[in-house]
Parts: C-alpha cells; sequence; structure tokens
C-alpha cells in the first residue's frame, strides 16, 4: 500500500507519499479500507517531530479515517467486511489500509457518506469527553469554545446547542464568527479586537462561562479563570499558546472552579473504547437526525498532504480538511 512518511521531521515538504508494507489486523482489530481521512493539529506537531505515536501506533500521521472494512482479525464480532465505518486512530490515517482496534469503530451515521465521517470520530471524542463526561455541561449553562471555527470548535458549538446550552465563542475575523452563529454561537467575540473576558461578562451579567473548551493553554489560562462562573469548568485540550502558565489559585477557590487538561491519542484502549461508544450513543443520533452535522472546510488527494498542512498552518480554514486516499 502507500502511506504518507515523514523521513525527517521538518516542514511540510517532509510528508512524503511512499509504498510501505501492508498492515495485518492482529487480535481484537479490523482492517480499514481508507477513504478518507482529516487533517488534525497533532498531525502537524508530528510532522515537525514533537508528538510521537504511542508505543505500538502506527508509525504514519491520522488520527481519524473513514472507509471500508476489508479484514477482521480473532476475536471481532459485529463488525462485516464491506461495513462502512469511521474510526478514531492513534496514528495511520494518512495510508490506504489502517489497522483499527474494533473498539474504536464507528458505524457511518445515517444519512452521511463514507468520505464525509472522516471529519467525525476526532471532532466528537473530544468534544464529547471534554465538554459532557469530564466538564459535565448542562442544558441552560453557558460554554465558551476557543477558536470556533475549527474542527473541534464547530462540532463543541452544534453539540452544545443541541443539549440546551448558550454558546460563545471566539474566532478570528468576521467570516469566521459568521459561519459560528450558522452552527448556533449565540455569543460571537473577534478576539483580534475584543476581549473575551469582557464581552462574556458584559453578555452574561458578570456571570461568565460556566464550561470553558481552550485549545490555547498557556497563554489563556489567566482570562480563562477570570472567565469562569463559580463552580465553573475550564478544559484544556490544546497548547498552541504555550504549555507553562501561572494559575492564581485564590481566584480558582474563590469560584469553586475546576481545571482539567486531557488528551485523547495516548489514553489506554478501554478508555477510549468508552469514549467511542458514548459517542455513539449520544452523538450518532443527532447526526442522523439532522441536528449535528460534519463541517468540512475542502478535501485534498492525500497524496498533497503538505499543501492540505500549509491550509491547516494557515488557519483560515472553517471545520476539517479532508485528504482521500
Amino acid at each position: 500500500m502507500h502511506a504518507i512518511t515523514i523521513p525527517v521531521p521538518g516542514g511540510p515538504e517532509a510528508l512524503v507519499w511512499a509504498e510501505v508494507p501492508d498492515p495485518a489486523p492482529g487480535a481484537g482489530e479490523v482492517l480499514v479500507e481508507v477513504v478518507a481521512s482529516a487533517v488534525n493539529r497533532a498531525d502537524l506537531l508530528q510532522r515537525q517531530g514533537f508528538y510521537d505515536p504511542p508505543p505500538g501506533a502506527s508509525p504514519y500521521p491520522g488520527l481519524e479515517c473513514s472507509g471500508r472494512i476489508a479484514a477482521i482479525g480473532p476475536g471481532v464480532s459485529g463488525w462485516s467486511v464491506g461495513d462502512e465505518v469511521c474510526a478514531l486512530l492513534a496514528g495511520g490515517g494518512y495510508a490506504e489500509k489502517v489497522c483499527v482496534p474494533a473498539g474504536q469503530l464507528l458505524p457511518v451515521p445515517a444519512g452521511l457518506d463514507v468520505l464525509s465521517a472522516a471529519a467525525l470520530p476526532e471532532v466528537t471524542a473530544t468534544v464529547w469527553s471534554n465538554v459532557f463526561m469530564v466538564a459535565h455541561l448542562r442544558p441552560g449553562e453557558t460554554l465558551l469554545v476557543h477558536g470556533g471555527g475549527s474542527g473541534i470548535g464547530t462540532m463543541a458549538v452544534q453539540l452544545a446547542k443541541a443539549v440546551g446550552a448558550r454558546v460563545a465563542v471566539t474566532a478570528g475575523g468576521p467570516e469566521k464568527l459568521e459561519r459560528c452563529r450558522e452552527l448556533g454561537a449565540d455569543i460571537l467575540i473577534d478576539y483580534r479586537k475584543q476581549d473575551f473576558v469582557e464581552e462574556l461578562h458584559k453578555v452574561t451579567g458578570g456571570v461568565g462561562a460556566d464550561v470553558i473548551l481552550d485549545i490555547v493553554g498557556a497563554k489563556y489560562l489567566e482570562r480563562n479563570v477570570d472567565a469562569l462562573a463559580v463552580n465553573g469548568r475550564l478544559a484544556i485540550i490544546g497548547l498552541q499558546g504555550g504549555r507553562k502558565g501561572e494559575l492564581d489559585l485564590g481566584k480558582l477557590l474563590a469560584k469553586r472552579a475546576a481545571v482539567t487538561a486531557t488528551s485523547l491519542r495516548g489514553r489506554p484502549l478501554a478508555e477510549k473504547a468508552t469514549i467511542v461508544a458514548a459517542v455513539h450513543e449520544h452523538v450518532w443520533p443527532l447526526i442522523a437526525g439532522g441536528r449535528v452535522r460534519a463541517v468540512v472546510d475542502r478535501t485534498l488527494p492525500m497524496r498533497d498532504a503538505a499543501a492540505a498542512h500549509r491550509v491547516v498552518e494557515e488557519g483560515s480554514h472553517v471545520g476539517k480538511v479532508l485528504l482521500t486516499a
């Protein structure tokens, strides 16, 4: 088969479409013929040499894919060759074939084509696990989403609205904010021109956000705590603004607030399977019912992954950038 390899870490040109050995499913795994994968920020870090795959994972980038089951390993039940699926991966999505633990498979949602389904596994698993399973967002509460135009952001807006929450977003520029509004965002904040703490307090009467989903990290840590409501929960899932920040524990105590930080890629298989099962139970019916949709900015051939990485690095996209095998 062919896959995107990284012989030497570096810029987008480090991504090389090359012939590699075919994978074979082991116990508890299925082999998926890939139709599409999607570009995530973690792929950019792996390309640069900063985010190696977990032990035993495929060395190729790609944290999600969609396709059709080509073979089934020992001990797998409930799936058949030919089933259309999408999958959460620890790596290997940028390839024509990939082996997937059965617990990380999802059927393509009803009414959605198999290609577009590649935009779903990573964002739905990340948002559901952090916003709902960890931060316990409830109907009537306010969620602040940083990076509202990203793949994570566009999914977080939709899922929060679907459960009856009010949603605030930060994004760069009127075009991205308008797309967020179309998806259901109630409070639109241009981080290039506005201070999100001031704007959020203005709209909420000084109360703040019950839950904040943050991809920025250290740069926003102090202001995120300022933006939290009493009993608020800050869920950190990215470090685009740095990894070391100063935390005023006095403010945190006064607000009886919580700060959590999670990643998905390196979790044990059992934890990933639990998250995927929860996504199947709670999110898939919303997609099938048309209340939540995959947001795809553009689709590029997988062999042109370098171009796709440049798009994501430039940051003008809304939703996911897909790669077709």
